[in-house]
């Protein structure tokens, strides 16, 4: 198989196959910019200005590429309204929001244990270079 079309046809997705078309979905939602912006969105529609304040730290380019690629997959829409300057405003489909669940919760466990990570990061840290421990049993 050589194409996504042709994997796509193939009754059963397997992530953990190289080339499944599914990792291609995994990859998406792996992104940060996408996890994001699609975790913004579920408070409703937004503006492109609201997401790049919500999104802190991403750029405008990647932005914009990053609401393209998701409206490409069909995860949002993108609505202009016929005002002087044009407004438009990004707004999660319904596939969009079939995962926004799957992102909250993500959000709420890293929030949750945000601090159990960072002291496990620090004793790993202080361990790093030292003689391995030998088991016992």
């Amino acid at each position: 198989m050589d194409t996504t079309s042709e994997l796509v046809g193939q009754r059963v997705a397997d992530v953990y196959l190289r080339e499944c078309a599914s990792r291609s979905v995994l990859q998406l939602l792996a992104n940060k910019w996408t996890f994001l912006v699609l975790g913004a969105l579920a408070d409703g529609p937004q503006r492109f200005g609201v997401l790049l304040r919500r999104a802190d730290g991403i750029t405008q380019k990647s932005l914009t590429q990053t609401l393209r690629g998701l409206e490409r997959d069909g995860l949002l829409s993108r609505t202009v309204y016929p005002t002087i300057p044009p407004r438009v405003e990004y707004e999660l489909t319904d596939l969009g929001r079939s995962v926004g669940g799957l992102i909250g919760q993500i959000n709420v466990w890293a929030e949750a244990n945000l601090s159990s990570v960072v002291a496990a990061r620090e004793e790993y840290d202080v361990h790093v270079g030292e003689e391995p421990r030998p088991v016992t049993r």
